[in-house]
């Protein structure tokens, strides 16, 4: 009988493996990593801001431009469209009164670059100034605090500073309190790396924004003396940095000087204009007796307990291991800001670039199981963006 031919059968194959997704480009992927976790952040953030905000505003007529150009943010923008004053200001009884002169010259002067570069008004400009400011800070301050923990921490950090502390939505105004964390977080950033002639430059830029510039000039001197020490002898980067970084706010303050022809001149703008003075915290302590003896307003009380919360969290991480600048400069704003008789209830916006009193909450939460954080860090965030819009519509003072 013949013998049938076997025919060659094909060999089953596995299915194909699908593709790898392509990897983005080295250079692309370098700045995803370093910049991702803070664009993320911001983005998340400004749409719960504005989100809030828009659905707060009920005055007929007002938009979401007036409000995050409100109060100081108007000041900002008449000195970046029309410059600054050359004389006192006097109400129409004859006393003293503030004006512009009050208000440090960097954030205007951006203003008018960013209004000259791109040819968009005047508010549109000084918020797209701050929301620059803002994303810088974030990125900066995302590498910092993943050098000195972790970055599981830095990205807390992140969303615990712009959108879970309340007035956070200050960051996304016409106002100085975004280019002050962006400087301050780029010169210790660059005194953490040893670059001094970058950590010089943004502290002097930081005395030119507001005056708790300060503090960063404090703590860029304090990272010079760790330098100096460390090395054991004379170091002319570390001290030619700190010597700029002390010379802006004298400068600034020398020129209002000249300008009025009176050596106490911003100082007298300041007392009259906004009753500002060192008081060594007499009238915040005299805020927070009467505050939680009464319990009258909710929003004095809930500004009480935030005053309280920044304290202990500013104790909490001086009792923790802090890198010496940043501790310096998060104190020295705290300081500033209590220690001085500025308005109750802006005292929550002038603390918000402090940062030092978030870290022990957000080491915490990177600690935590996932769901956790996931959960603390969103009801956080609705929470201080609701409060903020709150301020902002509903409060009657200024911010």
């Amino acid at each position: 009988m013949p013998t049938t031919a076997l025919t060659d059968r094909p060999t089953p194959t596995a299915p194909p493996s699908p593709r790898p997704a392509p990897a983005l480009p080295e250079p692309l992927a370098r700045l995803w990593h370093a910049a991702g976790p803070a664009l993320a952040v911001y983005a998340g953030a400004l749409v719960l801001h504005l989100t809030l905000l828009a659905a707060m505003i009920t005055r007929p007529g007002t938009t979401l431009t007036d409000r995050l150009t409100a109060w100081d943010g108007r000041h900002f923008l008449e000195i970046a469209s029309a410059g600054y004053p050359d004389a006192y200001s006097y109400t129409p009884e004859g006393e003293l009164t503030g004006n512009d002169l009050a208000f440090f010259p960097l954030f205007p002067i951006l203003v008018r670059l960013v209004h000259a570069a791109t040819g968009l008004s005047w508010s549109v400009s000084g918020i797209v100034t701050a929301q620059l400011a803002l994303l810088a800070a974030l990125v900066t301050i995302h590498r910092l605090v993943g050098r000195l923990y972790t970055r599981r921490t830095a990205t807390v950090v992140l969303v615990l500073l712009a959108a879970a502390q309340p007035m956070s939505l200050v960051f996304f105004m016409a106002y100085s309190e975004s280019l002050l964390l962006a400087t301050a977080a780029a010169a210790l950033l660059a005194a953490h790396r040893r670059a001094w002639p970058a950590a010089g430059l943004f502290a002097f830029l930081a005395g030119l924004t507001r005056p708790a510039g300060l503090a960063v000039v404090a703590a860029l001197a304090v990272a010079a003396l760790l330098e100096l020490r460390r090395e054991r002898r004379l170091l002319p980067g570390p001290l030619a940095a700190t010597a700029l970084a002390c010379t802006s706010t004298p400068l600034y303050l020398w020129w209002v000087a000249d300008r009025l022809g009176d050596a106490d001149a911003w100082f007298a703008v300041q007392r009259a204009g906004w009753d500002t003075h060192w008081d060594w915290g007499a009238s915040l302590w005299e805020f927070l007796t009467r505050t939680l003896q009464t319990g009258e307003g909710w929003v004095p009380v809930s500004i009480a307990v935030l005053i309280l919360a920044h304290l202990l969290g500013t104790a909490l991480a001086v009792r923790r291991t802090t890198w010496p600048p940043l501790l310096v400069y998060g104190a020295t704003v705290v300081v500033l800001t209590l220690a001085q008789s500025n308005y109750y209830h802006c005292k929550p916006r002038l603390l918000a670039p402090a940062l030092l009193f978030l870290l022990p909450a957000a080491g915490a939460l990177a600690r935590a199981r996932r769901s956790t954080r996931i959960a603390v860090l969103a009801g956080a965030a609705l929470f201080g963006c609701w409060y903020g819009a709150y301020l902002l519509t509903a409060w009657r003072y200024a911010i």
